[in-house]
């Protein structure tokens, strides 16, 4: 595969490679073995019982996390491939961005990060680098997936409009091309499918899109018009906005690495910024449908409760295991004399479903 991947892209002579030392596969790139490691990951798996948007048991066609993730990893493939860099690393680091999430989505990540606010506390992204680095224990040498350094530095690095990485210890000012086209991949993905998930529960109707231009283009370019039936009209106005972005973001992510003179790995992760990008006028219209996003379904009056619920749903749990410490999993005990007794009960809080989560709080 290395021979086919430009200059700047991350390849295997290039890697800084593995922590612990492991012989080589026979026939599978290291960034391919990566990517296995994270998809037979328990981490991963337990993605589909926790949900993006909706309260949990609402309806079976909306967005889980997993569903989310396998979206943003054919995005993030389709622009690796057609910038000639690393796919294999990509679609790794997209299948591994959202490990970390607590249950319950970012009402969760809130209401731990408060929960924890005197032990450190608490970011999706870091708890992602302590899942893969950490809590995963599939070997019986060493602690971790052993990920590639470069996998890990694409999840420590990942940033989107709701991803603000913490503080790392990765020398690299920029993260890789790969690491990049995640973060974009990221937010073209959650954007559309909350828009397609809102227009699908009747929280957003066709009057409230019929202002925001690149639903107004999209509808255009799919014809809706024409299409009488109104959840496919609403799934190709979606699915055409991702056409839309993804088709800007190869376009000016080329331009922007041509004008750069961008030659080297090492270019990139000089970079002042980041070399992958939409241009400004999608920018715009990503910008706008965010906001719309914002106002008319994350603060929508069916939704904004669940937030409240989530709250005192998790400090109930976090008090519980710190007062009973007993009543967790003795993996996860075993981490308090190291690491202390609240990190070892947000590592187990955060790592639920959110069916188990409320399964757990129902207990006496």
């Amino acid at each position: 595969m290395s021979e086919n991947l430009t200059p700047y892209a991350v390849s295997q002579a290039l890697s800084q490679g593995r922590k612990f030392a492991q012989a080589k596969h026979p026939y599978r790139d290291e960034f391919d073995r990566d990517r296995d490691r994270i998809i037979h990951s328990s981490a991963f798996r337990r993605l589909k019982g926790k949900t993006q948007v909706f309260a949990p048991d609402i309806n079976d066609f909306y967005h889980t996390r997993l569903t989310h993730t396998m979206e943003v990893a054919q995005i993030g493939r389709t622009i690796a491939k057609a910038l000639g860099v690393n796919e294999a690393l990509t679609e790794a680091i997209c299948l591994g961005h959202d490990l970390g999430h607590s249950p319950f989505g970012h009402s969760g990540e809130k209401a731990l990060n408060r929960l924890m606010a005197d032990f450190g506390g608490f970011e999706h992204n870091a708890q992602t680098l302590r899942l893969v680095d950490l809590l995963e224990r599939p070997y019986p040498d060493f602690a971790g997936l052993n990920l590639m350094y470069e996998t890990r530095l694409g999840l420590a690095k990942h940033r989107t409009s709701y991803d603000d990485p913490a503080k790392n210890d990765f020398a690299q000012k920029c993260c890789s091309l790969e690491g990049q086209i995640a973060d974009t991949s990221d937010r073209i993905a959650y954007n559309c499918h909350d828009l397609e998930d809102g227009m699908h529960a009747g929280l957003i109707t066709a009057e409230k899109i019929s202002g925001i231009e690149v639903c107004v283009l999209a509808g255009e370019k799919c014809n809706a018009d024409d299409i009488c039936d109104s959840y496919i009209r609403n799934t190709r106005i979606a699915k055409t906005i991702i056409d839309i972005l993804v088709s800007d973001c190869i376009e000016t992510s080329r331009d922007r690495i041509n004008s750069r003179g961008i030659a080297s790995l090492d270019d990139i992760y000089s970079s002042d910024e980041n070399i992958i990008c939409v241009s400004t006028g999608a920018e715009k219209e990503l910008a706008e449908l965010e906001k719309f996003l914002l106002s008319n379904m994350y603060e929508h009056p069916d939704i904004r409760p669940i937030g409240r619920q989530v709250d005192a749903w998790l400090e109930k749990l976090f008090m519980r295991f710190c007062d009973m410490p007993s009543l967790m999993p003795g993996y996860y005990q075993g981490f308090i004399e190291q690491f202390g007794l609240e990190r070892a009960v947000c590592d187990y809080i955060s790592g639920m479903t959110d069916r188990y989560c409320l399964k757990t709080i129902k207990k006496d």
